[in-house]
């Protein structure tokens, strides 16, 4: 079974997105089939693959619906062993018709078992920034949660919160998920980021990724292109920095029991 990855955070304009983009193609360069899920209907990963929301036949809503499958609604991306179920609007609405389906934490998890072993090595979603039923899939069927985050003043409160979602999760549908903290966005100029930085290294060093995500214009720029950041900006200082983040997270898996 391939490993199930979710990237999630209540709170929106942590890099979450970009994170993974970036990181899927990464893991692609060093010899990964991945497979992108957008589970977000603001679709900002699907538009930063350069695809147009709303002139796609097949989306992730369809494949949670069971009016087809993963596979079929996936879509080629310009990175060799990249692919992505892309979303659309549509999503705000499913939302709210998956919470009235018996069992509906368990369609995603479900819609993956469904493609067998052998297709894809890692799964990446990129989860809405609000907890809902889409979120709620991604959590079920994950393996591990990547939660990015900012040294910022209100970083602390929104990691509690999905500590407690975690916790809720393990209790309700997956007892073997587990989380880690990716800080991104960092600002090496900034003291207010380095004393955070500081902390957090301090009071989640169990938990939190070793490689850090600084700022740079080019992780800003490459959706804009419709390329991951491998593609557009490809010797770029973010470019670097995701590459190592997927060299920890393989050898973090193939520690794990």
């Amino acid at each position: 079974m391939a490993t199930t990855i979710a990237i999630s955070n209540q709170k929106g304009g942590v890099a979450k997105t970009t994170t993974c983009l970036s990181l899927g193609a990464c893991l692609a360069e060093i010899g990964q089939s991945v497979l992108l899920i957008d589970l977000d209907p603001q679709a900002n990963l699907t538009l930063s693959m350069g695809l147009r929301p709303e002139e796609l036949r097949h989306t992730v809503g369809e494949a949670l619906l069971g009016n087809t499958s993963l596979v079929s609604a996936s879509r080629e991306s310009p990175v060799f062993d990249l692919d992505i179920v892309p979303a659309n609007q549509e999503l705000v609405v499913l939302d709210k018709v998956l919470y009235g389906r018996q069992g509906y934490e368990f369609h995603l998890k479900n819609g993956l078992k469904a493609l067998g072993d052998g297709f894809y090595d890692i799964v990446l979603m990129d989860c809405p920034p609000s907890f809902g039923t889409l979120t709620l899939n991604a959590l079920t069927a994950a393996d591990l949660l990547i939660v990015p985050i900012q040294c910022e003043y209100y970083a602390a409160h929104s990691l509690r919160q999905v500590i407690e979602l975690v916790k809720l999760v393990r209790e309700r549908t997956n007892p073997r998920l587990i989380y880690r903290v990716l800080v991104t966005m960092y600002d090496r100029r900034n003291k207010i980021c380095q004393v955070i930085l500081e902390q957090m290294q301090r009071g989640l060093s169990k938990v939190l990724f070793k490689t850090i995500i600084e700022v740079d214009t080019k992780l800003r720029e490459s959706p804009a292109f419709g390329q991951p950041i491998t593609l557009y900006a490809p010797k770029t200082r973010g470019t670097q920095q995701y590459r190592a983040l997927a060299k920890e997270l393989m050898n973090h898996e193939r520690q794990r029991p």
